[in-house]
């Protein structure tokens, strides 16, 4: 029986609900009348139910197509503006008792080179990230409790939060390690992360237990369920996300809502953000070999339907996408990126020799993070450094209401503004500097409050002769 409320994984995640809802879909793809409707909606910026955004993603014509894309590029723009805020991951270890199929992590890979950073490891590693400019990191770890017991993972944030060096602060770790007890979140909410990342990989049961034969990984419910034990332990800001390509993507489009739709239900608060990561290659690893992959045009579908049918989450594109992927979707929807990122456990000091390979995953964006800050100014964007909203208690229903209701612009928007002078000061190439300046007072017109203005106008003078960390 599927409901929402329900704390069970097969309830809220309901197998026949997803079936239905996806034959619906298909019954009502080119039902033009039900389609204006949806989109209707979706233009009051409410977001859609599960079964509703399963119409628009079957939808077939293409000018409704057209359409969805239009106002996804809208309803993004009155969210989040023209911010991009920047991260970077930061893989601890890949030591890992699991047996996923699609990741090189498994344990049954013996000729991966197993690697657990030391904390002078970390330091060195953070420094560079530091150097690059970098405020955000996202902090990843294979599931093994002997090598990387929760109080690792305590002392690697501890670590991070602790290095100064030169200008450089990391002033928010969001984490992204495996389904925990409430025990363990309330530890994680104590030591000061921001969001608490875990991707379901896929919402189909049969499906993720196939793919997951062996370790603690293979409980389909302890998994799913994981974001209330979070939840439960003090932790406001949840991020989902699949990996598509492992299952039916309009499957794990439905099952993705109806997650997002339950912890609205139960929590009074969705989920603060959404990754869509593809299957790619890695060692170990061929994604040909699991036949539900997605092409460029669906890829770009689905993060426009993300975006109309759940307005208020952050959607995070990784790496793992191409350039032209990036610029593609960014458009869509989507509001944070990595840059320069490495996915090896190591990397960012100093680079891997080729015979001692721990990476995760082949990224397709190898520009460095200046020439990604670079590019995003020169396609219309502001970079966004901004870590602010944590640190100002901003999170869960408070940041819900503040997004919701379109606020967070007067704090997000001069935020970006003067954390990517921060930027421009201390990490910037002389063109991208150029490029930025111009952005800045172009962008300072945008502020509605001159009071506001006023004060942004002074910090951005205050960060050129030295200082640093304001924030709304």
């Amino acid at each position: 029986m599927y409901n929402p409320k329900s704390l069970k994984a097969e309830e809220f995640i309901n197998h026949e609900e997803v079936q239905e809802s996806l034959a619906y879909a298909e019954k009502n793809k080119n039902n033009i009348k039900l389609i204006d409707e949806i989109i209707e909606k979706a233009k009051l910026h409410k977001g859609l139910t599960h079964r509703e955004a399963s119409v628009l993603l079957a939808c077939q014509i293409p000018e409704k197509i057209n359409e969805v894309y239009n106002l996804a590029e809208q309803i993004k723009k009155d969210f989040y503006g023209n911010r991009i805020v920047m991260f970077a991951p930061l893989y601890l270890s890949n030591y890992c008792i699991n047996g996923c199929v699609y990741c090189p992590y498994h344990l049954k890979n013996k000729h991966i080179v197993r690697k657990k950073l030391t904390q002078e490891e970390i330091v060195r590693e953070v420094t560079a990230l530091q150097d690059m400019g970098h405020k955000r990191l996202a902090i990843e770890s294979g599931e093994d409790p002997i090598m990387n017991p929760m109080e690792y993972i305590l002392e690697c944030i501890n670590t991070i939060y602790s290095i100064k060096h030169k200008n450089g602060a990391i002033r928010r770790v969001n984490v992204n390690i495996a389904a925990t007890t409430v025990e363990n979140y309330k530890k994680l909410k104590n030591a000061g992360i921001g969001t608490y990342i875990l991707f379901q990989e896929t919402y189909h049961k049969k499906s993720y237990e196939t793919l997951h034969p062996t370790g603690p990984k293979h409980d389909y419910a302890y998994h799913t369920e994981a974001m209330d034990r979070a939840m439960e332990g003090g932790i406001d800001d949840v991020g989902l996300g699949v990996l598509f390509g492992l299952e039916l993507y309009k499957y794990e489009f439905a099952a993705l809502l109806m997650h997002a739709e339950h912890l609205e239900a139960v929590h009074g608060v969705g989920p603060h953000t959404i990754s869509v990561p593809r299957i790619k290659h890695a060692d170990d690893i061929d994604p040909d070999v699991f036949d539900n992959g997605i092409s460029d045009d669906i890829f770009a579908k689905l993060c426009a339907c993300i975006r109309v049918s759940v307005p208020y989450t952050g959607m995070i594109i990784s790496t793992r996408e191409s350039e032209e992927v990036r610029r593609k979707v960014i458009r869509l929807g989507i509001s944070q990126i990595s840059g320069a990122s490495k996915t090896s456990v190591g990397g960012y000091s100093e680079p891997e020799p080729d015979d001692k390979k721990s990476e995760q995953f082949d990224v397709s964006d190898q520009r460095t993070l200046d020439e990604v800050v670079n590019w995003l100014m020169k396609i219309g964007y502001i970079p966004s450094f901004c870590t602010a909203c944590y640190r100002e208690g901003r999170t869960g229903d408070r940041f819900m209401s503040l997004c919701k209701s379109g606020q967070i612009h007067n704090c997000c928007h001069p935020n970006a503004l003067m954390t990517l002078k921060e930027y421009l000061e201390d990490y910037a190439s002389p063109n991208t500097k150029e490029i930025g300046e111009i952005i800045i007072q172009n962008e300072i017109k945008n502020i509605p409050n001159n009071k506001v203005k006023k004060i942004v106008q002074e910090n951005l003078i205050n960060i050129k002769n030295g200082k640093r960390d304001f924030r709304f």
